[in-house]
C-alpha cells in the first residue's frame, strides 16, 4: 500500500515520464549535496519546444515540497519556454533532515545558492536571465537569497510571500516568548498550537483533497525551533523591506489569512526597487496557483508569464 501511495501524483496515476511528455516538457530529478553536506532532492522542468529563454529558480513553502502541486507552476512555465529548477529544503520532501525542522534559515539560503549557482555554470544556459520564484515562506527565502547575492538574479516572482506571519495565525502573547524560551532546550519538539494551514490555503474543496494526499507533506505540529526561526526571519524581513532592490512581482490574494496581503503592500511601497509590480486579487486565498478555481489560476499565471516575458524581451 505504501509503494502505491508513493507512486501517485497530484495529476493522478500517469507516470511522471508519460505526464511530462504529454505536457511537452522534459523533467528530471536528482540529489544535490550542499556545502554543509546535506543531501537535497532537486528537480528540473525544461522546455522541449526549443532552447530556454530564461531560468526560474523555485523555492517552496513551509511543510510543502517540490514534487506535488508546487510543480504545476514549474510545468506551466517550462511549457512557455523557461528552464525551471527547484529543491526540497532541509527537513522537507525527500531532502535530508528532521521532518519540518528548519533551525537555521540562513543555512537554507546558502543551500539554495549553492544549487542555483551550480545550474548557472551549465554552458547550456549561457547568459540567460535568471529569476527567483517563491511561494509563501519560499517568497521570504527569495528575498534572503537576494540579500545574500544582490546582483545574482534579474528578478523575483513572490507568491503570497511570508514577509510577516499573519496575526490571524500567529501565536498570541505570551506564547511566542514562551516558545522562544522552551526552544532553547527542546528545539525539535513539535507542540506549537496551530491549525493545519492547508484548509486555510486552498479554496476549492476538491483541491483540498488532492493537496492532502501529498505523501511527503509535513502534517505534524510546527517544531519549536522552526517557529522561533520563522518569527525571527519574518521580523528581520519586515525591518529590511527598504533594502529590497531586485525587480519583483508580488501576487497575493486579498482573502489570504496565512500571509498578510497588507505586508505585500508595504513591501511594494517601501522597497527601493525601481522595477516593482503588485497584484492583489480580490477574494483569492493563499494558494493562488493551485487552490483557486481554474479560471482564477489562469489569471494569476497570465500575469506572471507577462511579467517574465517583458523582462526577457520576449514577444508572444
Amino acid at each position: 500500500m505504501v509503494e502505491q501511495e508513493e507512486n501517485l501524483h497530484y495529476w493522478g496515476d500517469i507516470s511522471e515520464e508519460d505526464y511530462y511528455r504529454l505536457q511537452g516538457i522534459k523533467g528530471s530529478k536528482s540529489f544535490h549535496t550542499s556545502p554543509r553536506g546535506l543531501s537535497l532532492f532537486t528537480r528540473s522542468w525544461l522546455p522541449l519546444s526549443g532552447p530556454p529563454r530564461g531560468i526560474i529558480f523555485g523555492i517552496h513553502g513551509y511543510g510543502n515540497d517540490i514534487s506535488w502541486t508546487f510543480q504545476s507552476t514549474s510545468i506551466f512555465l517550462a511549457q512557455k519556454g523557461f528552464a525551471c529548477f527547484a529543491l526540497d529544503m532541509e527537513g522537507h520532501g525527500r531532502s535530508q533532515g528532521l521532518r519540518g525542522y528548519v533551525p537555521h534559515v540562513d543555512l537554507v539560503v546558502q543551500d539554495c545558492l549553492s544549487f542555483f549557482n551550480l545550474i548557472k555554470q551549465d554552458p547550456n544556459f549561457g547568459a540567460l536571465p535568471c529569476f527567483l520564484y517563491g511561494e509563501s515562506m519560499g517568497g521570504a527565502l527569495c528575498l534572503l537569497v537576494h540579500f545574500a547575492d544582490p546582483n545574482g538574479f534579474q528578478g523575483a516572482v513572490l507568491v503570497a510571500p511570508m514577509c510577516k506571519i499573519s496575526d490571524k495565525v500567529r501565536p498570541r502573547w505570551p506564547i511566542p516568548q514562551a516558545l522562544t524560551f522552551i526552544s532553547n532546550f527542546l528545539p525539535t519538539l513539535a507542540i506549537v498550537p496551530t491549525e493545519d494551514l492547508l484548509h486555510k490555503s486552498i479554496k476549492v474543496e476538491e483541491k483540498k483533497i488532492v493537496g492532502n494526499k501529498n505523501p511527503v507533506r509535513y502534517r505534524g505540529k510546527p517544531r519549536l525551533g522552526t517557529v522561533v526561526e520563522l518569527l525571527r526571519v519574518t521580523q528581520l524581513l519586515s525591518e529590511k523591506l527598504l533594502d529590497v532592490s531586485i525587480p519583483f512581482l508580488v501576487v497575493h490574494g486579498s482573502a489570504d489569512v496565512v500571509t498578510d496581503p497588507e505586508v505585500s503592500r508595504t513591501l511594494y511601497k517601501e522597497a527601493s526597487s525601481q522595477d516593482k509590480t503588485l497584484k492583489i486579487y480580490e477574494g483569492m486565498w493563499h494558494s493562488l496557483l493551485f487552490g483557486e478555481p481554474d479560471e482564477n489560476i489562469e489569471i494569476v499565471r497570465t500575469d506572471i508569464l507577462s511579467w517574465l516575458n517583458d523582462r526577457c524581451n520576449i514577444k508572444i
